[in-house]
C-alpha cells in the first residue's frame, strides 16, 4: 500500500512540474513528457506514448489531459488516471485563475506583450522537436512514411480527427496486402525484449 501510495504521488507530482511549462498545449508537453517518463521514471517507452499521443487525440478533450489520464492509467490504473488528471489540471486552474484576477492590470504591460510574443515562437520550435521525437519511432518504414507525407498536407484542407482515421483505414489496408504478398508486417521491437513491460520495472522505478 505505501508503494502504492508512493507511485501515486509520483505520478501526480510529475505532471504537476511539467503542466506550468507546457504553454503551447499538449503538444508542447511530449519532449517533457518523454524526458519525465520516458528517460528518467522509465515508466513507458517512446513507442507507448506515441500511441498515446496518438489516442489522446481521437476522444473529445484537451490532448494535455487526455495524454496524462491515459499515461496514468496506464502506470497505476484508475487511480493513476486521477492522479495524473489533477497533477496536469491543477497549476494551469491556478495559472488560468491568477491571469484572470490580474489581466486589467498587465494587458497593455509592453514587456508582458513581447514575452508572450517570444513564447509563442519558441513553442513553435518546442512542437517541432516533438514531432521529430516521435517521428523516429512512428515511420518504421516506407509505408508509415508515405502515410506521414500525405497526412500532413491532408490537415491544411480536412478535420485531424478525419486524417487520423484515414491514417488508420490506410494502415490496416497496408498490413493486409503485405500480408498477401508475403512481406513482414512487423512495425515494432519484440516486447519481450523491452525490459518495461514487466510490471515489476515500473513499481520499482523511480521509487
Amino acid at each position: 500500500m505505501k508503494a502504492d501510495t508512493r507511485l501515486l504521488f509520483q505520478i501526480f507530482w510529475t505532471f504537476f512540474r511539467i503542466s506550468p511549462v507546457t504553454f503551447g498545449g499538449g503538444f508542447a508537453m511530449v519532449p517533457l513528457i518523454i524526458k519525465e517518463i520516458v528517460d528518467k521514471k522509465k515508466w513507458l517507452t517512446t513507442e507507448e506514448i506515441t500511441d498515446v499521443i496518438a489516442l489522446s487525440q481521437t476522444v473529445p478533450g484537451a490532448v494535455a489531459v487526455n495524454s496524462a489520464t491515459f499515461i496514468g492509467h496506464r502506470i497505476g490504473g484508475i487511480r493513476g488516471a486521477l492522479a495524473a488528471m489533477f497533477g496536469v489540471s491543477l497549476p494551469t486552474f491556478l495559472i488560468v485563475l491568477a491571469f484572470g484576477i490580474s489581466y486589467f492590470h498587465i494587458h497593455d504591460n509592453p514587456k508582458l506583450e513581447a514575452a508572450f510574443i517570444s513564447i509563442r515562437v519558441t513553442i513553435v520550435a518546442i512542437i517541432v522537436y516533438a514531432a521529430i521525437k516521435i517521428a523516429k519511432t512512428a515511420i518504421t518504414d516506407k509505408t508509415t512514411f508515405f502515410i506521414m507525407a500525405a497526412g500532413v498536407p491532408l490537415l491544411f484542407f480536412i478535420h485531424p480527427i478525419l486524417v487520423i482515421f484515414l491514417g488508420a483505414i490506410t494502415g490496416i489496408i497496408a498490413i493486409y496486402i503485405k500480408k498477401k504478398l508475403g512481406y513482414d508486417t512487423e512495425m515494432k521491437k519484440n516486447k519481450e525484449d523491452d525490459p518495461t513491460n514487466n510490471p515489476d520495472y515500473y513499481m520499482g522505478a523511480g521509487i
